[in-house]
């Protein structure tokens, strides 16, 4: 049986990981007979958001944490996953991506990522395993594989300055469909848009079930 590793970022959309594109992850690896294994960084989140009223609030959370809710407890701390125990690795999006896993969201193209994060996706493309990433990770991952030179075809949909700023930092963004995604053969990447463009978890859905097959296949 596969084992993908699923990389949370906390919980919820505006400062977490997207519960939907999480959940349907998960659900997507377990009806392909895959295991999933869930993981996050155990960080402060970079701040918390009021979902009912989607304003800022002063409290503390942390991403583990908040990440094992949507796990329900079963999750590990990233900084003990490595490579050589998993075949593929996904990043479901929201905010917490571009805020937990990196600074995307108030840096653009000049971002850094969490060390752990990018420990683990740098050990990936090095044992040449795949990884998926979904909605704004793959603005995160472009940073990660900018590094490396590598240049791989990514998406997060149509977003013009998002896609800017992928290309900036070495990625080579190509538009897509929320029900469709990009396979990057050479460097086994597979992304797609989610909630970038999507109006509805049944289409997202598509999207993340087909990015989920493709990883599974390239793993």
């Amino acid at each position: 049986m596969k084992k993908i590793a699923v990389c949370l970022s906390g919980c919820g959309f505006l400062d977490g990981a997207e519960i939907h594109e999480s959940v349907l992850t998960l659900l997507a690896i377990d009806q392909a007979g895959a295991k999933a294994v869930c993981c996050a960084p155990d960080v402060a989140q970079a701040g918390v958001v009021n979902h009912a009223t989607q304003k800022p609030e002063s409290t503390q959370r942390n991403v583990l944490v908040e990440s094992a809710r949507i796990a329900r407890g079963e999750i590990k701390n990233l900084k003990d996953i490595r490579a050589s125990e998993v075949d593929a690795l996904v990043f479901p999006g929201g905010f917490g991506a571009a805020k937990n896993l990196c600074t995307f969201a108030s840096e653009g193209a000049n971002c850094s990522v969490n060390s752990e994060v990018e420990r683990l996706a740098g050990e990936m493309l090095a044992a040449k395993k795949p990884i998926g990433a979904i909605c704004i990770a793959p603005a995160m991952l472009a940073r990660i594989v900018g590094r490396k030179d590598l240049h791989p075809k990514m998406t997060i949909g149509t977003d013009r300055a998002t896609a800017a700023a992928m290309n900036q930092m070495g990625a080579m963004h190509c538009d897509c469909a929320v029900t469709e995604m990009v396979v990057d053969e050479q460097h086994k990447i597979v992304t797609t848009p989610a909630y970038m463009t999507g109006k509805g978890p049944a289409e997202v859905f598509e999207g993340i079930r087909k990015l989920v097959a493709e990883v599974i296949r390239l793993a």
